[in-house]
């Protein structure tokens, strides 16, 4: 019985070590964030995004100065011409609104879009190096707990992908 559980309990041993020697991982966000077509598509969004606010707060403003216009002009005016102009602004603060929500939400889209065509990008780009290097498994980092560093692929697979898809479309 001794015999038995012994040679069980190396065989297990042994298949799990060959099965861990070929297995490797890799930071997906990492190659989302520092891959040329990564970067450069973050740096188009945050452009966007950053034109978007000033636009939105320009236009803030402006409403607050048509909003302040309105108040100073409210003992000259019949009630029902205020009431008039108190409407009109409500209706351009909730147009300003719903544009905003829109932009941010195009943008978000995006961000989105962009980073399901990378990781189609990616996947080709795996699926060749784990051919070319006998590797059995690719795990993201984010699922391993502890991990030698020699077994991460992050690096060799942002170089590869840096060489065959150096740009990112953005709508």
């Amino acid at each position: 019985m001794k015999k038995l559980f012994f040679i069980t309990l190396l065989f297990l041993t042994y298949s799990l070590n060959s099965f861990a020697d070929n297995s490797h991982f890799i930071d997906f966000t990492k190659v989302l964030n520092a891959s040329k077509p990564g970067a450069e598509a973050q740096k188009k969004l945050k452009e966007k995004f950053s034109t978007g606010t000033k636009k939105f707060k320009k236009q803030e403003a402006d409403l607050r100065k048509e909003e302040s216009d309105i108040i100073s002009q409210k003992k000259a005016l019949s009630p029902e011409d205020y009431q008039t102009k108190v409407a009109a602004l409500r209706k351009k603060v909730a147009n300003l609104q719903k544009n905003k929500q829109d932009s941010f939400n195009n943008i978000a889209k995006s961000r989105n879009d962009a980073k399901t065509s990378l990781l189609k990008a990616v996947n080709p780009i795996v699926k060749k190096y784990m051919e070319e290097n006998n590797i059995r498994m690719v795990l993201d980092k984010k699922a391993v707990i502890l991990g030698d560093t020699s077994l991460e692929i992050t690096d060799q697979i942002i170089a590869i992908l840096n060489k065959e898809f150096p740009s990112l479309k953005i709508n």
